[in-house]
């Protein structure tokens, strides 16, 4: 993940303002997976307010440790890519994944993303350790 821990900051008005926001917005929406009713992983889909980006989002996507390789992150794509698919706003779903992250990277390729590029050294982990942000997309 891009985002520390510290990073994770705002408080719980702070995070229902941002939410509602989101879900406000015909171009971007929030996905939850629950089990018992306790979130397990969400997947977040923000667009740019420029107008000649309006048709495209990223997503970014997260996994409770506990809960990775059950599929998950699987579901809450295709519920993105259906979501998309009926959006006649939404034609272009991108996504940024370390280069490092080759479970990812897998489960994007096997649902159709496609590597657009790369941006080479672009996260810092630590004084002399980066990783390439690699970009990928998927037309819907």
């Amino acid at each position: 993940m891009i985002t520390v821990t510290e990073e994770f900051n705002k408080s719980i008005d702070q995070q229902r303002k941002w939410i509602q926001k989101i879900l406000e917005n015909e171009r971007e929406t929030i996905i939850v997976a629950e089990t018992n009713s306790i979130v397990v992983g969400w997947l977040i889909f923000q667009s740019q307010n420029r107008k000649r980006l309006l048709h495209t989002g990223s997503l970014g996507i997260m996994i409770h440790k506990d809960f990775r390789d059950l599929g998950i992150g699987k579901m809450l794509i295709n519920e993105l890519l259906n979501w998309a698919e009926l959006n006649p706003l939404i034609e272009k779903v991108c996504l940024g994944v370390l280069a490092t992250n080759h479970r990812a990277i897998a489960l994007y390729k096997s649902m159709g993303f496609i590597e657009e590029g790369r941006k080479v050294k672009a996260i810092k982990l630590n004084t002399n350790e980066y990783v390439d942000d690699i970009l990928m997309y998927k037309m819907v």
